[in-house]
């Protein structure tokens, strides 16, 4: 399946499409086989090793406790998920290659140095040498050290590399704040600096409310010539950021945005037909993608469905029918899970996937999904049962909506 990243926390380790399983394809060394057999260790008192591994970051290296939020319920874990799936994956060098420079990048709107490895390093081993008795050895410590020596080499020379030719973040100025519903609001800034991104990518946000704490947000339209940029946020309940997002931000305010990230984009390469399914505002990426294809002028079918819990959350629909009316190879259709859709003739009621399946065929067209972690799940299914293979199924990761969800 192609699953694009989702930007990534790198500091706190949430790595779009992080695979925490092992590669399959590449040969196994030696020092794998020892790593491997630490991690077994450690599997089922996993929460005490992490909370050990903090308090040993923190006490004997107090300075680097900025670096965090100051509530590290949220993210707790994602640091240190984040190491070991790059160590479970040392043997495949593309893959650890291409997902530690995205995190290395990623590290930069932290404020993380080089310095601060080292650090990191010295607590993880600590942890696993105190939680993994059974294993831990010279030779296993020995290898580990060569991992981790490779995974931070790695994310400090992107890093670098990042440095020189872009910031660590943009600041964003707040220019509209517009609530469709009572908890869903279309945020639209300005950056202070060119933001260069692609349609269907999202940034990480960071507000003055809630400093060091950083979520997701897919841009709701296309790259525009006036540089702006639009969110389509919506509040949950005990969300720091999306809460603030909604019910604080205002015109004036000043945010910042993390470097553009994800690969949900459109292949402008093919003449495949598009196949979009969003979920609530999952739409404002689809909106976007929409926005893409008819500045190309290239005309291909495009097929949306969007979807939502009721008719009332359709907060977004009379933007996606005018964009309809204007181009004759898109076609929108509504789905509501609950009631009796009011919207057009072509509205339906059920559940999107099932309402995909209703249609087709669709094996020449390339699908594209976001909305909530559930709907992708069943959606991914779905598309796979109707015929598209799955390297043409394109979504943020699962991984990353569950952490991105306030």
């Amino acid at each position: 399946m192609f699953v694009p990243a989702r930007g990534g926390d790198p500091v706190t380790g949430s790595a779009g499409a992080a695979d925490t399983g092992v590669r399959p394809s590449v040969a196994v060394s030696p020092d794998a086989m020892l790593i491997r057999r630490t991690l077994d260790e450690i599997e089922p008192v996993a929460d005490k090793v992490t909370s050990y591994f903090y308090a040993l970051l923190f006490v004997h290296h107090p300075d680097l406790r900025a670096l965090f939020p100051a509530a590290m319920d949220v993210q707790r874990d994602r640091l240190f998920k984040a190491l070991l799936t790059s160590v479970k994956n040392v043997d495949d060098t593309g893959y650890i290659t291409d997902y530690l420079s995205h995190l290395g990048r990623g590290h930069r709107k932290y404020g993380t140095l080089p310095e601060h490895y080292p650090a990191v390093g010295e607590c993880l081993l600590s942890a696993l040498a105190r939680y993994a008795s059974g294993t831990w050895n010279p030779e296993a410590e020995a290898a580990w050290v060569r991992a981790y020596t490779t995974i931070s080499q790695i994310m400090i020379d992107a890093a670098a590399e990042d440095e020189a030719v872009a910031p660590a973040w943009w600041q964003a100025e707040v220019v509209s704040h517009e609530l469709r519903t009572p908890d869903i609001a279309v945020v639209t800034v300005r950056p202070d600096q060119p933001y260069p991104f692609l349609a269907g990518q999202y940034a990480s946000v960071e507000t003055p409310w809630w400093p060091r704490v950083w979520r997701h947000y897919s841009f709701a339209a296309a790259p525009r010539s006036d540089s702006l940029l639009s969110f389509h946020v919506k509040a949950v309940p005990a969300g720091w950021v999306s809460s603030a997002m909604v019910h604080r931000a205002r015109p004036g305010d000043v945010i910042r945005l993390g470097p553009p990230s994800g690969s949900m984009t459109v292949d402008h390469t093919t003449d495949n037909g598009l196949l979009c399914l969003g979920g609530g505002t999952g739409i404002a990426p689809i909106k976007a993608l929409v926005e893409d294809v008819a500045e190309r002028g290239h005309r291909r079918p495009m097929e949306v469905f969007y979807g939502a819990r009721s008719g009332h959350d359709l907060y977004d629909l009379d933007t996606m029918l005018r964009l309809e009316q204007s181009h004759p190879w898109l076609s929108v259709r509504p789905v509501v899970a609950t009631g009796r859709p009011d919207g057009p003739a072509n509205s339906l009621s059920g559940q999107l996937p099932d309402a995909v399946r209703q249609y087709g065929p669709w094996r020449e067209y390339d699908a594209y999904l976001s909305g909530p972690p559930g709907m992708i799940r069943n959606g991914v299914d779905a598309l796979v049962g109707v015929g598209i293979p799955s390297d043409r199924i394109r979504h943020d990761s699962v991984d990353e909506l569950v952490a991105a969800g306030d």
